[in-house]
């Protein structure tokens, strides 16, 4: 029995809240009795296509409207869904049509869900011999009743941000689900009557997918989606539907915010309602705090409740959440040495003028434990900087590569995060890396976060659009190159201005200089399904 489906058909038949997509043109209202409706429909056409217990779908779908029945109705079959990497006008579809082939053989794909606006990709998946079930015969399928799966079946194959060339998929189980949902709920004290979610993430991500698609349709709260490409095109529509529907819960990663920060700042007095924001996440990349301190700032005039803004951790490898402040809590900062926590690996408060402000990410929800160990894998103490593990119920049991599953905890059932870190003696998580992308320098550990955010400060580079690159790992003199993103790219003298300031920068800040730095036009920094930067294929571009 699955706690999470079971909830899922409850909340259908009982739940006034409902899912509303098509905004800011064509708003639609869907209550979570007309999504399973549409669900059950979908089912029946998966099941006249021989979709059953244990088999794997891939979905390529853009528009929520279609992704949340389809996955409802995959479940409903007892089968698991994958997201598929979606093409962008600037995709090469060849390629991407032969890593998405990749992908599907990997997780034995028995058919691919096909809706808008991804159409013109059928012809590319059926001369590779893949089985596509249009979303429109989906929707004019036979009515049926869900078959009941297991705790243990996988839901979701969350393909994680690395290359789709080599890909991996993180296998979440029905129970992995249910422990990550509550675990949410119970941390921001979630209101399913009164709580509405704003979001424009990408479903093929799972901060999106997850957090604010399958848990308001698994409990029953109202979430508002639009497309990424949306946001893009007008960041301050998210502002916009915060204020029209009094939006309480919302969620994105750093650069968004950013952006959101820089848009309000320029907008006039009245103009957005954010007034009934409470929980404002921030996850998915590193967190800047000097963001969050701009983004209250610029939200104040607009009743933005700085207290609202809670910086997070989260990862797929534990379904979504790992941890999350407390409500009310805000951006809280650690001041330590820098000095001892690049030397010595232990992050010492300290109030001097050079105390570097690390930004707290809340405790770890309920369910989870954590711990940092050394590289020889001994617990250490608070504070001291180690890897991050974790062990609970939404952990993930297994990858699936395309060599086969791979285990992801030990035997005590503690998961290598990859991700350098401490907690605090209160109990708060802090992220200062990836443990492959900490460059090692005259004995100091740096760490990239440092470098890109004191790139990121001259006039200039484009906001989120800097990244620190390691060279020579693990040679006795490693080095890093530098590599931010510009509007003004055609203009010579400011290119060199630019190159120059952003060396000055670093040695001021951090006390390193880059051997090289590489000014580039925008979109020219490859960026992860979630929009965080890919250091390791940057270093192509120096």
């Amino acid at each position: 029995m699955s706690k999470f489906t079971d909830e899922m058909y409850a909340t259908a038949a009982t739940s006034s809240q409902a899912l509303i997509t098509g905004e800011p043109d064509a708003p639609l209202r869907q209550s979570w009795r007309d999504v399973h409706a549409i669900a059950r429909r979908m089912a029946g056409a998966l099941a006249d296509a021989d979709i059953g217990h244990g088999d794997a779908i891939g979905v390529l779908a853009g528009m929520p409207a279609d992704i949340a029945p389809a996955c409802q109705a995959t479940w409903m079959r007892g089968a698991s869904v994958t997201m598929l990497h979606q093409p962008t006008p600037r995709t090469d579809l060849e390629v991407w049509a032969q890593d998405t082939e990749t992908v599907i053989r990997m997780i034995s794909a028995a058919a691919v869900i096909v809706a808008a606006p991804f159409e013109a990709a059928v012809p590319l998946l059926t001369e590779r011999g893949i089985k596509v079930i249009p979303i429109e015969t989906m929707r004019a399928g036979r009515e049926i009743d869900p078959i009941d799966p297991a705790e243990t079946d996988i839901a979701l194959q969350q393909l994680t941000s690395g290359s789709t060339g080599s890909p991996k998929a993180v296998q979440l189980t029905h129970g992995n689900f249910y422990a990550n949902a509550y675990a949410m709920i119970d941390r921001v004290k979630f209101n399913t009557e009164r709580d509405v979610m704003i979001s424009w993430l990408p479903l093929f991500h799972d901060m999106g997918m997850i957090g604010f698609l399958t848990v308001p349709m698994q409990v029953g709260a109202t979430t508002v989606h639009i497309t990424p490409l949306d946001f893009l095109k007008t960041p301050l529509l998210w502002a916009e539907l915060m204020g029209k529907y009094r939006g309480t819960v919302t969620a994105a990663p750093n650069f968004a915010y950013s952006l959101l920060a820089r848009r309000l700042a320029q907008s006039g007095p009245g103009e957005y309602d954010l007034s009934s924001m409470r929980c404002m996440l921030n996850g998915a990349e590193p967190v800047d705090p000097d963001t969050m301190v701009a983004l209250a700032e610029a939200g104040a005039r607009f009743g933005l409740d700085p207290l609202a803004l809670a910086p997070t951790y989260g990862m797929a490898e534990v379904t979504l959440a790992v941890s999350v402040p407390e409500p009310g809590q805000g951006l809280v900062l650690d001041h330590v040495d820098p000095d001892l926590l690049e030397a010595a690996s232990l992050a010492v408060r300290s109030d001097r003028a050079n105390a570097r402000p690390m930004a707290t990410l809340g405790p770890l929800v309920p369910g989870l434990e954590g711990r940092v160990v050394a590289r020889d894998g001994l617990e250490l103490p608070r504070r001291a900087v180690g890897v991050i593990e974790l062990r609970g119920k939404s952990v993930t049991p297994r990858y699936l590569t395309v060599d086969g599953p791979v285990a992801t905890q030990d035997e005590d059932g503690w998961i290598n995060t990859g991700d350098i870190g401490y907690f605090t003696e209160d109990g708060l998580v802090v992220v200062c890396g990836r443990v492959k992308d900490v460059i090692i320098m005259g004995g100091r550990n740096i760490y990239p976060t440092d470098i890109e955010r004191a790139a990121g400060s001259v006039e200039g580079v484009r906001a989120g659009n800097a990244v620190a690159i390691r060279l020579d790992a693990n040679d006795k003199r490693e080095s890093f190159a530098v590599a931010v993103e510009t509007n003004a790219i055609d203009d010579p003298e400011e290119v060199k201005r630019i190159e120059r300031d952003v060396a000055h920068a670093i040695v001021a800040e951090v006390g390193v200089r880059p051997r090289t730095v590489a000014v580039l036009g925008p979109g020219s920094l490859p960026k992860t399904s979630s929009g965080k930067l890919r250091r390791s294929s940057s270093i192509g571009l120096l």
